[in-house]
């Protein structure tokens, strides 16, 4: 029996991480090209959220191509 690897994709507007091909926040599409990540546990007290224009907690992509 052999089981499927999930990939983790980004998506290209929001660059929340996810295994969907879409993006469930936006749905944008997403992309497999991505590099880095943050997470957001408190985005209303997070600098870095606020220079990102993160407005939700979540796994966020750095970059995506």
């Amino acid at each position: 029996m052999t089981m499927a690897v999930k990939v983790p994709k980004a998506c290209k507007k929001c660059f929340t991480i996810t295994d969907e091909d879409t993006c469930p926040r936006c749905g944008s599409p997403t992309s497999k090209e991505w590099q880095g990540y943050v997470i957001i546990v408190d985005h209303a007290r997070s600098e870095i959220a606020r220079k990102m224009g993160l407005n939700a907690n979540g796994k966020y992509a750095l970059r995506v191509r």
